[in-house]
C-alpha cells in the first residue's frame, strides 16, 4: 500500500485536474457536516490558502471569495442531521465529501482528500492526513467548507435565537449544553450525540427539567 501511495503522490504534478476535498462539522452537536471540492487553476492562483482552523474568520471570508474567483471548478456537498443520527458521523462526512466531488462542473482526475479515509468516488483517490496544511487545493476546500457551514449557523441562530449558534457554530461548548438543557433540542440537533441524548432525557415540552433516578 505504501508503494501505491508514493506511485499517486508522484503523478499527482502530472494530473492538470486535481480536486482538494474537505469536510467540516464532525465534532458540533447541531447542524449539518459540509464538505468542498475545489479543483484549483495553476494560471490564476490563490496567495495566502492555508488550514481554515488557523485563518481569522476575516481572511478566511476574502479567501474564499478570491478562491471562487478563480478556481477551475468547486461544489459543496452537505449531510442533513437526520443522515448523521442514521448512519454515524463518519459515514456521513464521507457522503457529504461524494456529494461535492459529483457536483463538480469539471469532473476530476484525481481527488486529495483531507484525512486518512477515502469516500467512494469516481475518481482515483489519495487521503492525506493532514492535507488541508500541505495541499492548496484542499487548504481551499476546507476553507470553502468551513465559510459556508459558519454562514449557516448564523442564519439558524436568527430562526433559533437563545442558543447561541451563531457564537459556537453548533460545537458543544459550555454555553450551548446549558442552552440545550434549559430551551430543549431543535430539530438541528444530532440526536444520536450524547449531550443531546441528555438533553432529551431530562428536558420536557414545559421546559422543566426532568427528575433524575
Amino acid at each position: 500500500m505504501p508503494e501505491r501511495k508514493s506511485e499517486q503522490a508522484a503523478c499527482i504534478t502530472r494530473l492538470d485536474r486535481v480536486a482538494g476535498v474537505d469536510e467540516v462539522g464532525r465534532g458540533p452537536i447541531a447542524g449539518p457536516v459540509v464538505a468542498a471540492a475545489v479543483i484549483l487553476d495553476p494560471t490564476r492562483p490563490v496567495i495566502g490558502l492555508a488550514d481554515s482552523k488557523q485563518l481569522s474568520a476575516k481572511r478566511r471570508e476574502a479567501l474564499a471569495g478570491a478562491i471562487r474567483d478563480n478556481a477551475r471548478a468547486w461544489a459543496l456537498g452537505r449531510a442533513e442531521v437526520d443522515e448523521i443520527d442514521r448512519m454515524n458521523i463518519l459515514q456521513a462526512s464521507l457522503l457529504a465529501m461524494r456529494r461535492a466531488v459529483v457536483a463538480l462542473d469539471a469532473a476530476p482526475a484525481l481527488a486529495l482528500v483531507d484525512g486518512n479515509r477515502c469516500p467512494e468516488l469516481p475518481c482515483s483517490a489519495l487521503a492525506l492526513v493532514g492535507g488541508d496544511r500541505r495541499v492548496a487545493a484542499i487548504s481551499a476546500a476546507s476553507i470553502l467548507a468551513k465559510v459556508a457551514r459558519d454562514a449557516e449557523m448564523v442564519e439558524l441562530d436568527a430562526r433559533y435565537p437563545g442558543y447561541g449558534l451563531a457564537t459556537h457554530k453548533g460545537y458543544p461548548t459550555a454555553a450551548h449544553r446549558e442552552a440545550l438543557l434549559r430551551l430543549g433540542p431543535l430539530p438541528i440537533h444530532r440526536c444520536s450525540f450524547a449531550p443531546v441524548r441528555q438533553a432529551l432525557s431530562e428536558w420536557s415540552p414545559g421546559g422543566a427539567r426532568q427528575p433524575r433516578g
